[in-house]
């Protein structure tokens, strides 16, 4: 298997884990796709997008409809993704992916978090050519088998094609996301979800002690309303699937 499989295996059990952080990341989703292109899914490819991760972690339909519509009322501002390069203790490169309203309220607390964790908030570029920034996608396996899938695939630039209990994940390089999906629904291949990721190149292990003053930093982050993602060259731990 691939880095994007072991990626995804590291992350999978803390993705998402509490609901309400995942109906808030959903909902600014909304927003953005919504003022980028519309509120009708038919005609917006990232708002189906969106509307496709909402269902594969439970969102009501009524949640989505409401955001929908607050997203296309002009007067509900937009959020802008911003993103923060710095590093944790012992090393550890932390890419954090943002949608902001407020920019200085943002910038403020991130470089709070970092400082109250023994890390250093970085200038832009210094750790972001540290990782590979991908898309995915995630469709059910019946019918399907991946290795021909992934043949069928590599002309719109998929790169990696594996199967879990969770069905079949296509990685490519974030560029080509417009593609696979136009192909997917070409095929009426249902997509459960999607998204876009960053996998570290390289991974730098820690012992026990050192794993844990990096991680308050992580759970700071997480923590923060504002961050939708972050992303870290901490080697995973068996033990607690980081």
């Amino acid at each position: 298997m691939g880095r994007a499989f072991e990626f995804r295996k590291a992350r999978k059990m803390k993705r998402w884990s509490a609901m309400s952080k995942a109906f808030t990341r959903i909902g600014k989703d909304i927003v953005m796709a919504v003022k980028e292109g519309g509120p009708d899914p038919d005609t917006n490819a990232k708002l189906r997008a969106v509307i496709q991760n909402a269902k594969s972690v439970n969102m009501p339909k009524d949640n989505v409809e409401r955001a929908i519509k607050r997203a296309s009322d002009k007067s509900q501002g937009d959020y802008k993704i911003v993103l923060f390069e710095g590093y944790a203790p012992h090393g550890i490169a932390v890419l954090v992916e943002t949608a902001t309203d407020n920019n200085n309220r943002t910038v403020a607390n991130i470089r709070s978090h970092f400082n109250k964790s023994d890390g250093n908030l970085g200038t832009s570029g210094s750790v972001e050519f540290m990782f590979d920034h991908t898309c995915n996608f995630r469709i059910h396996s019946e019918g399907l088998d991946p290795e021909e899938l992934e043949l069928e695939l590599i002309d719109f630039g998929a790169e990696e094609v594996f199967e879990d209990e969770d069905g079949i994940h296509i990685y490519a390089p974030f560029e080509y996301f417009g593609s696979i999906q136009k192909e997917l629904e070409n095929r009426e291949i249902e997509i459960v979800s999607s998204g876009f990721e960053r996998i570290p190149q390289v991974t730098k292990s820690l012992n026990e002690e050192q794993t844990a003053d990096v991680e308050k930093l992580l759970e700071k982050l997480e923590e923060d309303d504002d961050v939708q993602n972050v992303y870290h060259t901490m080697e995973a731990s068996e033990e607690t699937g980081e």
